[in-house]
């Protein structure tokens, strides 16, 4: 037997302030995304921001249904928006925000392993990695460089 260390970085913030001037405008727009999202069911409020090479900057929230699995969360919604209108264009930032009105979220909350597979697949397709830069309702930020770097062990269209 082998073992295989896979290490996966991510930078920290303290706070959104600490983020650059882009990032941060960016974090906003993921913060009033969050604000219009439809989540009765859970309470669990998701906001998402992309930018595109384009100079675009997508937004998208979690949207419940009563048939839960037919719900997408919000890093879906602005991929999927961003890929069906903007084709040619490449993701360079993604910011997502979380927040529950039944416990305070004031650690990090990355994406879910569905959201994960759905950004790392225009990675692959753009060739070059996403940013990705996710918060609670406050308090620290973390940063990753890629999206493959919060999931090393792709599935992708090579094992097709």
């Amino acid at each position: 037997m082998k073992e295989i260390n896979i290490p996966c970085v991510v930078h920290v913030y303290d706070d959104r302030d600490q983020l650059t001037a882009d990032v941060k405008d960016l974090m906003e727009s993921a913060v009033s995304a969050r604000d219009s999202a439809y989540a009765p069911y859970s309470d669990f409020k998701v906001g998402a921001a992309l930018l595109l090479d384009n100079g675009e900057v997508i937004t998208g929230s979690n949207q419940e249904n009563a048939s839960y699995p037919s719900g997408l969360c919000a890093e879906r919604t602005v991929v999927y928006y961003a890929g069906a209108k903007y084709p040619d264009a490449k993701f360079l930032k993604m910011c997502i925000t979380a927040a529950s009105s039944k416990s305070a979220t004031f650690d990090p909350i990355p994406p879910c392993g569905a959201c994960r597979q759905a950004i790392v697949e225009y990675e692959i397709k753009q060739e070059s990695p996403i940013e990705i830069y996710f918060m609670g309702a406050s308090g620290k930020v973390m940063k990753s460089h890629s999206l493959a770097n919060l999931l090393p062990l792709v599935f992708d269209k090579s094992v097709l």
